[in-house]
């Protein structure tokens, strides 16, 4: 179940655990890197990469709900414009998203850039770049929950 227009919708797209997203955004909240943008080493040799940060607007965190799922357009393909009554956070797995909110210009995404989307601005553009190549990329709403 997405969210499209205000309202929910089923997407045709591969689930993804929602709580393993949850969890990672709880487990990042305190940690901030040294330099945004570059790797963090640890003893673990584990590397952690800073890909997007954002406020989100107040919310009593009673109802919180976090949902990510992956969209995936063949060549050429888009949706039409619409708006999400909640924050929204993507990353371009593989291929090339042409995208635009509001009044803004649009812009290209390519693998491993993210974008945001501010709750109920108008997701105008989301469309895939290429004609040849399909795109993928993670979204993940965070919203209060709809009883």
């Amino acid at each position: 179940m997405g969210y499209l227009g205000g309202t929910p919708m089923t997407v045709p797209t591969t689930r993804l655990w929602p709580s393993v997203a949850l969890g990672s955004l709880i487990a990042g909240c305190g940690t901030v890197p040294a330099k945004s943008g570059g790797p963090v080493a640890s003893a673990a040799a584990e590397e952690v990469v800073a890909i997007s940060k954002h406020g989100f607007p107040p919310v009593d965190g009673k109802q919180l709900e976090v949902e990510l799922i992956e969209v995936r357009y063949g060549p050429g393909a888009s949706s039409p414009p619409h708006r999400h009554p909640c924050a929204v956070v993507g990353y371009v797995l593989e291929g090339a998203l042409r995208f635009a909110v509001d009044t803004d210009s649009a812009r290209v995404y390519r693998a491993s850039e993210s974008f945001y989307e501010a709750p109920n601005a108008l997701h105008r553009v989301s469309a895939n770049a290429s004609a040849t190549d399909p795109v993928r990329f993670l979204v993940s709403f965070i919203c209060t929950r709809i009883p």
